[in-house]
């Protein structure tokens, strides 16, 4: 522990709150939440002190301590779901892959609701239904709610007034039309009203209520109505018949099991509503090194609901939780009424969770196989790779490097690492070209790769590869060798040509040609083309930040607030360019010194 360290953890606050760890390069490491910060923190550096093996290699990382305090152990709760999902520590449990969970949102935030598919919730006034892990299931939903319900799918901006052409989805019957006026937002909002009891599982009461008004309309004389309600019904009907009873006494539940192998945590998630179950999603996790089971399933419990799940009167779980009472309080704010977190240990319940553990461990068992699998596939193709270059050693660490840039502009170098023929992707490194300005893809490979090599001392660049990948050909290997031999280093180095995929080795005057079906090749080919994917990402995003910026920005006097005046005014900067300084001092805030600046720095730009 380092003196500042020391210092800092004198004065942490015995209240309740969550804390970031954090390692030399300021990077959150791990994040948790206490009821007292001071016990909890201080825990972790008491001398003496047992962890399991994982927790000390963390503090061991640990250089500095962040915390926040809150009013309650549930806010606490809620802060440490939120600084988990934004910095994705490496040391927590964390839900596998989950920012590309898909979700079905209902934009109710517009006047004339869609149901369209995205990669997050929000707190915009929209609902969102999910996180799904199968997205075909996804689009086959959103198709048949359009289907049944014919919600709109297009993405005008609809006020109620309009009175457009209907378009091919009307004549198709998969929308009603509003844009023409065919249907008012009344009737429209019933529509979304039944989407949203639908996606949530409510058939039972759905059918119920659509029956009684068929059954009015038909009364009233309104046969198009009552036979559009009618197709809605019998739609409803064939997607209730498809899912299993699973609870005669008509329960509104989750139910969430755990399961592990060789080191997969799958968890399982069944949906019931009304007593049947409408739905099951497979979520895997990581990180469960040295995790109890109670443990990893208490964390997907906190992440699963804290991206906007909804949330029923009672979650049947598989295991108990440690902090079952704080996160039931905070399930029951998310939901605005009471939730039970109920471990069943006998009974109905308990036979539906072991239902679903089955479920997780068949999952698990499966992902591990598949894994092993894969493992031993890709270290067959670093063996192939020794073999077929000739290398002193097995190359379980491969550095591979690219140069991004349009005419020297926006120039970038990328690092990725594979290990054991797997992405690395904490290791991942990416350069902005600093000391060329013009097309030179041998100077710039020399920076990038001069860098890398001069902080070879430190931490994040200690491990040196067993073998350098270099994108190009002869000229960036002797580039490569060049940067190698500066810094006294000795290590292999291949660079692979996209044209014919000629692989140049320094021994070799000629290039090696693979066949297409050589697993050596393969590997290369994957190690450069994720390269290049990395660094090309890192060029569009240096582009699109130079892109965004105004000619305004560079203008004295003229900030965020000024500059949104003056586009709210004129509507784009070559609206701005040719207004006089008359026009330009209409603009609040706007002042005849700054009109006349930006009048003369516009003319001339």
């Amino acid at each position: 522990m380092n003196a500042d360290l020391e210092k800092k953890l004198a004065h942490v606050p015995a209240k309740p709150g969550a804390y970031m760890m954090k390692d030399e390069r300021g990077e959150v490491i791990y994040v948790g939440k206490a009821a007292s910060l001071r016990a909890r923190v201080r825990s972790y550096f008491q001398k003496g002190q047992m962890h399991p093996a994982k927790v000390s290699a963390m503090i061991a990382k640990v250089a500095d301590v962040d915390w926040l305090v809150t009013d309650s152990e549930v806010e606490a709760l809620m802060l440490e779901c939120n600084l988990i999902k934004q910095h994705r520590p490496r040391y927590n449990v964390r839900l596998r892959d989950d920012k590309h969970y898909p979700y079905l949102c209902v934009t109710l935030s517009e006047p004339f609701p869609r149901v369209v598919i995205t990669r997050r919730s929000k707190q915009d006034g929209n609902k969102y239904f999910g996180p799904y892990t199968n997205s075909e299931a996804v689009r086959d939903t959103q198709r048949l709610i359009r289907k049944v319900f014919k919600i709109r799918s297009c993405n005008k901006k609809l006020s109620g007034s309009e009175q457009d052409r209907p378009c091919l989805n009307y004549h198709l019957e998969q929308c009603l039309s509003p844009c023409s006026g065919k249907i008012g937002a009344e009737e429209y909002a019933i529509l979304v009203r039944d989407t949203c009891l639908f996606l949530e599982g409510r058939h039972e009461s759905l059918v119920k209520r659509m029956v009684a008004e068929m059954e009015l309309a038909a009364e009233n004389l309104e046969f198009e109505r009552a036979a559009r309600l009618r197709d809605q019904i019998e739609a409803i009907n064939k997607v209730v018949e498809r899912q299993k009873i699973i609870s005669t006494a008509h329960a509104e539940q989750d139910v969430i099991s755990l399961a592990t192998k060789n080191g997969t945590a799958c968890v399982q998630v069944f949906f019931i509503r009304s007593g049947r179950l409408i739905g099951q999603e497979t979520f895997f996790m990581e990180g469960i090194t040295d995790e109890t089971a109670e443990h990893a399933l208490e964390e997907f419990v906190k992440q699963y609901y804290g991206r906007g799940a909804s949330v029923p009167p009672e979650i049947l779980i598989s295991h108990e939780l440690p902090d079952r009472e704080v996160i039931e309080e905070w399930l029951k704010i998310k939901r605005g009424g009471a939730v039970r977190l109920t471990y069943p240990r006998r009974g109905e319940k308990k036979k539906i969770v072991e239902m679903a553990a089955v479920n997780a461990a068949l999952a698990a068992e499966r992902e591990a196989e598949l894994s092993a699998e894969d493992e031993s596939r890709k270290m067959e193709m670093v063996g192939a790779l020794m073999e077929v270059l000739e290398l002193p050693k097995l190359p379980r660490r491969i550095e591979a490097y690219d140069i991004s840039n349009i005419q020297g502009m926006q120039a970038v170098g990328s690092m990725v690492v594979f290990e054991d023929g797997m992405p690395a992707k904490s290791d991942y490194r990416r350069f902005k070209i600093r000391t060329i300005d013009q097309p030179d893809d041998y100077g710039m490979m020399r920076e990038v790769l001069r860098r890398r090599f001069a902080k070879k001392e430190e931490e994040r660049f200690a491990n040196l590869p067993d073998l350098l990948l270099i994108d190009g050909g002869r000229g960036q290997l002797n580039t490569a060798l060049e940067v190698l031999s500066e810094a006294g280093l000795t290590i292999p180095v291949v660079g692979l040509a996209k044209q014919f995929e000629e692989i140049y080795v320094p021994e070799r005057p000629e290039p090696m040609l693979l066949p297409p079906d050589s697993k050596a090749l393969h590997l290369l080919q994957q190690i450069r083309d994720e390269a290049h994917r990395f660094a090309l990402a890192y060029h569009q995003k240096l582009r699109e930040k130079k892109a965004k910026k105004s000619l305004l920005d560079d203008i004295p006097g003229i900030g965020p607030k000024r500059r949104r005046a003056l586009i709210k005014q004129f509507g784009s900067v070559v609206a701005i360019k040719q207004a006089s300084i008359e026009d330009l001092l209409k603009v609040p805030g706007i002042t005849k010194p700054i009109a006349e600046e930006i009048h003369e720095r516009l003319k001339n730009s």
